[in-house]
């Protein structure tokens, strides 16, 4: 960003907008959320920066509402003679809906609570500080002989969801992400850090992991695939829960039957050390006091010590089951499903090293690559194992394997976890919101393939 002046959003459009949309629609209802952006983002590539870039946008969203007919429109443009043809669009698609019986109307006002996720040396972060992060971490990397690859973001949003309900909600929020691939001829490491501010991102960190885990890699040699103990890192772990809450923690899923939650609740499906929830307001996550609906957030438990508890809620799967909205509605699009995004698994009392010692013959993996569904109503995934998978035995590890196909129950592997740990990390959860994860030691985990690197 151009200084500090510049990264003062502009509350007064957002506010002038909104007017204009309430004051131009003639529906029976109408919303409009405002939402302003500015992101910047470094890329480097063979330890040189080779992107730069910044961009700020304003997206405007209507949602229009007559009777139970609603309709969407959207702009970037925030002219009136735009924002008022953005309505009428908004109202045209309105009436040429049929009627949704199940339709229950805009949200009405709600308090939302105050969360700190802004930080003004996010914010204000100039792209030198993003090449001098990128720089140390190819300086280390080329100490080695080794090759970098990644990238360096760091954003800030203000966003606002008014209706002529009354509601009125408004938030700004940062992030930072720096991520590293680093690369040999036969080998690879990774990592990353996420956090609301990029002060608490240490980039000599982030290369010094990045490089110790491409060194270790070096030279993986073939594995016989099969069930093996496993001990997954925070990355990996991460990427397994985000997948339970694309497939299941949402409430549209859950009443259509998809969902591994769906008949289950009040029942064990894992086992009784895992406890996982979503938390909009937890500072240790990305905290957004409400949703695309302008709702606020609420704290819900979906796993609980191994139990399904509960999934989380829009305003119209809520009012499908005469319940409030968890405040989970992800856009006003009627085809979005909630969807849990601030997630939290609950830590343990072990470490990494203490999971390697317990392990007599099993699997080490980094992370995880190319995670699919394969049947969401029993929580398997298809996907590959990357950049550290090693093999271990008699409590150390003792070389690297090429990297192993996976098709398993999470649940299923969840209802083995023997050892967690203590630290925990925060990861995104695709551009949406975060997860705190720890690492696992499972019981078995089956690895169906493998590869040639």
């Amino acid at each position: 960003m151009v200084g500090a002046k510049d990264t003062v959003f502009r509350s007064r459009d957002h506010a002038c907008v909104a007017d204009i949309v309430l004051n131009t629609s003639e529906a029976d209802e109408v919303e409009v959320a405002v939402e302003t952006s500015e992101a910047y983002l470094t890329r480097f590539a063979n330890c040189e920066i080779h992107q730069n870039t910044g961009e700020r946008t304003t997206s405007v969203v209507v949602r229009s509402v007559f009777g139970q007919k609603v309709g969407v429109a959207s702009t970037t443009r925030l002219d009136r003679e735009s924002v008022e043809a953005t309505v009428r669009r908004a109202g045209r698609v309105a009436k040429a809906q049929p009627e949704n019986p199940e339709f229950p109307g805009l949200p009405g006002p709600a308090e939302c609570a105050q969360v700190n996720a802004y930080s003004e040396e996010t914010a204000s972060c100039p792209p030198e500080r993003r090449a001098s992060g990128v720089g140390e971490i190819c300086r280390l990397a080329a100490k080695e002989g080794l090759v970098a690859s990644g990238s360096f973001s760091t954003a800030a949003h203000e966003m606002m969801v008014v209706n002529s309900r009354g509601l009125l909600a408004e938030t700004r929020f940062t992030r930072a992400n720096l991520l590293t691939v680093v690369m040999s001829a036969t080998g690879s490491g990774y990592a990353e850090r996420f956090s609301v501010n990029v002060g608490a991102i240490d980039p000599h960190e982030v290369a010094e992991e990045a490089v110790r885990g491409c060194l270790a890699d070096a030279d993986p040699v073939d594995i016989e695939p099969g069930e093996y103990e496993a001990i997954f890192e925070a990355y990996a772990v991460a990427d397994m829960v985000q997948m339970l809450s694309y497939m299941g923690f949402g409430a549209l899923s859950f009443q259509e039957g998809r969902s591994f939650m769906s008949g289950n609740i009040g029942r064990r499906i894992t086992g009784p050390n895992i406890t996982i929830w979503d938390d909009g307001l937890d500072p240790r996550g990305v905290p957004l006091p409400f949703d695309a609906e302008g709702v606020p957030k609420q704290r819900v438990m979906l796993i609980e010590e191994g139990v399904a508890r509960g999934v989380v809620y829009d305003s119209f799967t809520a009012a499908r089951e005469g319940k409030r909205s968890t405040g989970h509605a992800i856009s006003p699009l009627p085809s979005a499903e909630p969807f849990a995004v601030n997630l939290f698994m609950a830590g343990g009392d072990s470490s990494l090293d203490e999971m390697i010692a317990a392990t007599r013959r099993g699997i080490y993996v980094k992370r995880l690559h190319y995670t699919n569904p394969v049947h969401p109503a029993k929580s398997i995934l298809t996907g590959m194992t990357r950049d550290g998978t090693f093999l271990v035995e008699s409590g150390r590890i003792v070389r690297p394997v090429k990297n192993l196909r996976f098709t398993e129950s999470i649940l299923g592997a969840f209802s083995g976890v023997e050892l967690i740990s203590k630290e925990t990390r925060l990861l995104p959860l695709y551009s949406l919101g975060g997860i705190v994860a720890p690492a696992v030691k499972v019981r078995s985990f089956t690895f169906t393939g493998v590869t040639q690197y």
